[in-house]
């Protein structure tokens, strides 16, 4: 099997150094490159060719957030996965609305932070449903125009077919492309060709992405669920 390309990001060196004992010890993960700041993060890419970058959310110059937005415009750009202090922070939403496919807490436990890994290389969402609406909820109040927020979403939501939509709200919920499957009466490449021309007309890269687009517009709840 090849082994799994990630590059770090942190300004810590030490934080840098613990990252790369805990998951260099994985057979199949290789730690091709490391940065300071997310201002390296381009030049790095290049040199590395990783298929995920681990991206500390804070540092003084060029922060997480803006790195992970530049990199995530790229063709071809690997999967970011967000390192924090913090699991309720307006930047991690935020780094999660341009592209980041999910976050750890620096705290998580070894092994789960090897596990997003394996879960983010394999194109598989890091976060639960239960821990996505926390986040959001937490952050919900900070939002300086969640009306406007809503309705953008509602509108984008509506470029959708209504199939495209129900397997978007799925996404919202959480559900796996077999669950998709069984619920909306359809085959697994039938689920994932709609997800991928969801993908396609939003513009985004992940279901991550999705799925608070699917909170935005007010779809997870009570009155507006597809059943």
């Amino acid at each position: 099997m090849t082994p799994i390309r990630l590059l770090l990001v942190d300004d810590d060196p030490l934080v840098r150094a613990g990252l790369s004992f805990m998951l260099g010890g994985a057979d199949d993960i290789e730690i091709v490159g490391e940065a300071a700041d997310g201002g390296e993060v381009p030049g790095s890419v290049d040199r590395t060719h990783p298929d995920v970058v681990l991206m500390d959310i804070r540092m003084p110059v060029v922060d997480g957030l803006t790195a992970t937005e530049e990199l995530r415009r790229r063709p071809g750009a690997p999967e970011v996965i967000v390192l924090t202090t913090f699991h309720a922070d307006e930047q991690v939403l935020r780094a999660l609305r341009v592209g980041a496919a999910g976050f750890v807490l620096k705290d998580t436990p070894p092994a789960q932070i090897v596990e997003s890994v394996r879960r983010v290389a394999a194109g598989e969402p890091v976060l639960s449903p239960a821990v996505t609406r926390q986040l959001m909820t937490h952050v919900a109040e900070a939002s300086a125009d969640p009306r406007g927020r809503a309705a953008t979403a509602t509108r984008r939501i509506g470029q959708l077919a209504e199939r495209e939509r129900e397997v978007a709200v799925a996404v919202g919920r959480g559900q796996s492309n077999a669950e998709i499957a069984a619920a909306l009466y359809m085959s697994v490449p039938t689920v994932k060709t709609h997800v991928s021309r969801v993908l396609a007309k939003l513009g985004f890269n992940n279901r991550v992405q999705i799925a608070l687009l699917v909170h935005d517009a007010g779809l997870l709840d009570g009155g507006g669920d597809v059943g």
